[in-house]
């Protein structure tokens, strides 16, 4: 299962969209399909405003799961405690900056992080200067290479202009 939070996103709406995917399995407990694993992928995990106080609504309810394995039910008045089963969840994030806000420790302490640090311009000089010589391997005419050949370090350096902007 997909989800992808934005500054507007709502717990409410976060735990209909997930519960609308469980199946009952019984009294109480839900989960995927039966003899099947659930993945809920986030995208976006940092997007949702924060409140007043700090918190971050739809992020508080996936802690909740986290913590406890479940949530109440919001759309009856029964208020039943549901169970939430055979479930892992994956998130993607940006660095805090520009909408996306700082995550609550609370939250992240029950991932494994993974940074990928941004690649110095050193690095994506040789990546791409290894690319257009791979491109001029390939192409071997001579008429072609030598009129391009001529433009190779304006090729790189755009491509490099439009890789960071992107």
């Amino acid at each position: 299962m997909n989800l992808s939070f934005s500054a507007q996103t709502s717990a409410n709406q976060t735990q209909l969209i997930i519960d609308g995917e469980m199946e009952k399995r019984r009294k109480g407990v839900y989960g995927p399909p039966l003899g099947k694993q659930g993945l809920i992928f986030v995208d976006d995990l940092n997007m949702p405003q924060k409140e007043v106080y700090g918190a971050q609504p739809p992020i508080e309810l996936l802690r909740q799961w986290m913590d406890y394995g479940g949530w109440y039910e919001i759309d009856t008045n029964e208020k039943e405690y549901r169970v939430i089963t055979a479930v892992k969840f994956v998130t993607a994030m940006g660095p805090p900056g520009g909408g996306r806000n700082h995550i609550s420790p609370r939250y992240v302490r029950h991932f494994n992080v993974i940074y990928i640090e941004p690649y110095s311009q050193e690095s994506m000089n040789y990546i791409f200067n290894n690319i257009m010589d791979w491109f001029f391997l390939q192409h071997q005419n001579p008429a072609y290479t030598k009129a391009i050949q001529g433009m190779r370090d304006n090729i790189v350096s755009n491509t490099i202009n439009i890789y960071k902007m992107i």
